[in-house]
């Protein structure tokens, strides 16, 4: 007899399950003569559909800007927004560089200090560590 697993579908908890994108939208401004926005009507003409299809939750704003630097501006959940000038890139790079937008949580970059990568509102399972935790059991496992 053949051993088969159960079927079960994960149960959301306190917002784990579910996934919000935070890009809301993306904003692609472009000149249509001027060079430095040569890659960014490349990618607007052959690569935008597919970023389009791919992120279907995303509103794409495309607005000609005459005389000015091609810019991407990606707007966020929590109200703040981000632009990058994508003036002389290629159409992969401006693909790239929108994607690092659409990815992007809108928060303020910020150094992270005293040396924890992660932070946590909730205390650990196992409470705090110190040194002094232990120390009599390795005084028994050492004999002194």
């Amino acid at each position: 007899m053949p051993i088969k697993a159960i079927r079960q579908t994960a149960i959301g908890r306190n917002g784990v399950g579910a996934f919000i994108l935070q890009c809301k939208r993306l904003d692609f401004h472009y000149c249509d003569w001027a060079g430095s926005s040569r890659g960014m009507n490349q990618f607007l003409t052959h690569l935008l559909p597919i970023l389009a299809r791919t992120s279907p939750s995303i509103e794409i704003h495309v607005s000609p800007r005459p005389s000015h630097h091609p810019v991407i501006r990606g707007h966020y959940i929590n109200g703040r927004e981000k632009a990058i000038c994508v003036r002389n890139l290629e159409m992969q790079q401006v693909l790239k560089k929108a994607e690092l937008l659409r990815d992007a949580s809108g928060e303020k970059l910020r150094r992270v200090k005293g040396g924890r990568a992660v932070g946590s509102l909730n205390e650990g399972v196992r409470g705090v560590w110190s040194p002094m935790h232990g120390a009599e059991k390795k005084e028994e496992m050492f004999g002194r």
